[in-house]
């Protein structure tokens, strides 16, 4: 019962990860515009089409490479372009056609933007287009870039300070730099902010896994770990109810940050995790949690901390004194990941399923709102396809293997991913299922990676091989952005490379060896041999649940992973 209050609670503030990480759909898009004109405007042409005002035309606009044609009170006629304007020199009657002199002028009356779908976003609010337009293409990767930055501060400061000081922080932070960012009052002050809100989501993301890791029991930690992500994916439906819902961004901003709030004020209230007061010698501490968790759980006879250190010293007693393996006490760096080729090779590719599963994520969940049809829609179902993915990739690690769960997968997004480019652009339901199909592929190849990274390296080097891969997938999220804006160049190039990416790694992935039911290893010679003897890799031994190899996970529990978000 402890248990569960603890998961909810932590795992709910998760949703405002998901929130923040892909609010930006919605808040920095950029609708039909022209360039403004300096007067009033009397009439208003469009090839065949005549109005008053321009807002009338925005329903017939279809190309960029589209002009409009303004008659103002003055007589003067001009030919407004995305990033340009015309002054014709000789003002007879107004047409479309015109083969006279012109004068081109830049668009120093700003722009005139299409309001009919969103009143207000960062783009029209600074106007972000033309030769501002790289501006508003940095937005999501410089909060990715955060995204990145913030995993490695907090993850670092929560093994000195305690998983609950940072929990507080990250939460109180999510709410107030998510309102401070609808408050900001141009484009630099809002990527600060939105740099910051990055981090302390992040910082959240990677220290919430921790937390729940280290509090709930083994038998269920795989479940409640890959559910984590299940209630990120419920932060994207939020993103794309409220963006339905409210269509200017600053509000639709601060209706995002108030989502959560009800963890805000409640936070205070999570205990720090047993492994880590332990870890510290706070054994006084650790002691009143146990207790805690004893009440609420109705166990009349709990575990005493005091029980629990004399094994622990006993247990390096003999340690010290019946091994002299200098292994355990050596400091290891990134380099110990290529000690030898079976490693090396291990790691290039656990590298590239860990950046192919970010970029592939977030191609998938950045691009739905450009499928065609209700881009709401598309978010939401983008996001609801991750809930059952993730009960999909459980059991199937569990009954058929990590590597043979992964391969099909991998590959079989990247066979989706080409399937899409054949489907014909006017059958939008189907391209929409298609791309539900390849998240949800992507997504159990994404969520079963960190348990068989932690699987595949000795206990060693198991933190350093998990949070290498973290950061892999943390450059294929800062990459995805700027993926998708290649649609410009080819409207299929996203896809193209995410199924590249996709099919190379599920090759490279059948030359891992199975951990389903295998003992951790502790060294790497015997990470080495479990790549090598293939016999061994493919026999049915007894999980590692019990026994020695309990104690094992339990003791490293506390070790510091990262979240592959």
């Amino acid at each position: 019962r402890f248990q569960a209050c603890v998961y909810f609670a932590s795992v709910f503030q998760a949703m405002s990860c998901g929130i923040h990480y892909l609010a930006s759909v919605f808040m920095a898009v950029t609708p039909n515009f022209v360039c403004g004109f300096p007067g009033n405007v009397s009439s208003v042409l469009f090839h065949n089409s005549s109005a008053s005002s321009i807002e009338d035309i925005w329903t017939l606009w279809t190309s960029t490479e589209n002009y409009i044609v303004v008659q103002l009170e003055n007589r003067e006629i001009w030919e407004l372009d995305q990033c340009s304007r015309s002054k014709r020199e000789v003002s007879s009657d107004l047409a479309y056609e015109y083969e006279g002199n012109k004068s081109v002028f830049p668009c120093s009356d700003g722009f005139l933007y299409d309001d009919t779908k969103w009143k207000s976003t960062v783009v029209t609010q600074w106007d972000l287009v033309c030769d501002r337009e790289w501006l508003a293409k940095l937005i999501q990767p410089t909060f990715m870039l955060g995204v990145l930055v913030g995993a490695v501060i907090f993850g670092d400061i929560a093994d000195r300070l305690g998983r609950q000081r940072v929990i507080w922080f990250t939460s109180a932070g999510q709410f107030l730099f998510g309102i401070a960012v609808a408050f900001t009052f141009d484009y630099y002050s809002f990527v600060i902010v939105r740099f910051l809100l990055a981090m302390v989501s992040s910082g959240y993301l990677v220290v919430a896994f921790v937390y729940v890791t280290e509090f709930v029991g083994i038998k269920a930690r795989t479940w409640a770990s890959m559910h984590v992500h299940a209630f990120f994916a419920m932060g994207i439906m939020i993103v794309a109810l409220v963006g339905f819902l409210v269509r200017t961004w600053w509000v639709y901003q601060i209706f995002l940050s108030i989502a959560t709030l009800p963890f805000v004020l409640c936070c205070w209230m999570l205990p720090e995790t047993p492994f880590w007061l332990l870890s510290e010698e706070r054994y006084e501490d650790a002691q009143k949690v146990i207790d805690t968790m004893a009440r609420w759980n109705k166990v009349s006879t709990p575990c005493k901390v005091s029980e629990l250190c004399s094994v622990q010293q006993d247990d390096l007693a003999s340690g010290r004194t019946g091994d002299n393996d200098t292994s355990s006490t050596k400091k290891h760096n990134i380099l110990d990941l290529f000690c030898n080729w079976q490693i090396a090779r291990r790691t290039i590719t656990v590298w590239l399923i860990w950046f192919t599963g970010s970029l592939g994520y977030y191609v998938f969940s950045l691009s739905s709102v450009n499928l065609g049809g209700n881009e709401y829609l598309n978010l939401f179902l983008i996001g609801a396809v991750e809930l059952p993915c993730y009960i999909i990739a459980c059991l199937a690690m569990d009954k058929l293997g990590r590597r043979n769960t992964l391969i099909p997968f991998l590959i079989l997004s990247a066979l989706i991913c080409v399937l899409i480019m054949f489907i014909p652009q006017d059958f939008n339901v189907l391209i929409i299922l298609a791309n539900m199909a390849g998240k949800f592929s992507i997504g159990v190849a994404f969520g079963l990676i960190y348990l068989y990274t932690a699987e595949l390296y000795p206990t060693i080097v198991r933190s350093l091989a998990v949070g290498s891969g973290s950061m892999m997938c943390r450059v294929g999220s800062v990459v995805a952005p700027f993926c998708v804006y290649l649609r410009s160049v080819w409207i299929f190039m996203p896809l193209l490379l995410v199924g590249i990416m996709a099919l190379l790694s599920g090759i490279l992935t059948i030359m891992l060896p199975e951990t389903l039911g295998k003992p951790l290893t502790n060294t790497l010679v015997e990470a080495t041999e479990m790549g090598r003897n293939k016999k061994s890799c493919s026999e049915k031994t007894p999980p590692a649940h019990s026994g020695a190899a309990l104690e094992k996970i339990e003791m490293f529990g506390q070790e510091r992973v990262g979240t592959d978000k």
